[in-house]
């Protein structure tokens, strides 16, 4: 089993070669960043880049590397649970946010991707519960980050799937109004045909 695929290495014992390449790793990003949490910022980054480039595993990589080099920085697991969601293991991914949250309750970006899953569900069981329960932690997400375009963008989401549309077109809104990054055509058009004055 590769521990490299595992968050936080699956907290398996290590080799003596294995820590002398952890030590390495940590010694060359604290040079280049000056700090290890800012070291480990920039290897969250990297990971999200990967994972979005459709690179689970070295995402996964740099993750573990970020929580090597601060396993206080909550936002390893915010990525950790991210390649689970890509890969749909869903309960993987659930489990990593939650352990998140348990840390640092106010992470609007984990609770963001937490709700994301549960508006997944609605969308593959139609099951409205899931889609109340992800309009709520979406809605406490944007009252600790209301700039977050991705948490704006599937506010609107949620919403529309709702049928609410005065609140769709307001937070569609908002996100356009900061750049409407994550914003897809087909949901633009969808809302403009739907939603409609």
């Amino acid at each position: 089993m590769n521990i490299r695929l595992l968050p936080k290495y699956g907290n398996r014992p290590k080799t003596e070669q294995q820590k002398e390449a952890d030590n390495e790793l940590i010694n060359n990003y604290v040079k280049q960043e000056g700090t290890r949490h800012k070291a480990s910022e920039v290897l969250i980054n990297q990971g999200f880049k990967h994972l979005y480039q459709g690179d689970a595993k070295t995402a996964m990589y740099r993750f573990n590397q970020a929580w090597l080099l601060d396993s206080t920085n909550v936002d390893t697991y915010w990525g950790f649970g991210a390649v689970y969601h890509s890969l749909k293991q869903y309960e993987l991914a659930l489990a990593q946010y939650d352990e998140g949250l348990r840390t640092d309750p106010k992470n609007s970006k984990i609770i963001t991707d937490k709700a994301t899953i549960y508006m997944a569900d609605f969308q593959l069981n139609n099951d409205t519960s899931k889609l109340k329960e992800a309009i709520v932690l979406m809605e406490q997400s944007y009252g600790l980050d209301s700039k977050n375009q991705n948490t704006l963008f599937k506010l609107s989401v949620c919403h529309f799937f709702n049928n609410d549309c005065k609140m769709a077109k307001k937070y569609y809104n908002e996100c356009m109004a900061l750049g409407g990054k994550p914003v897809t055509q087909e949901y633009a058009r969808a809302l403009n045909e739907r939603c409609k004055g």
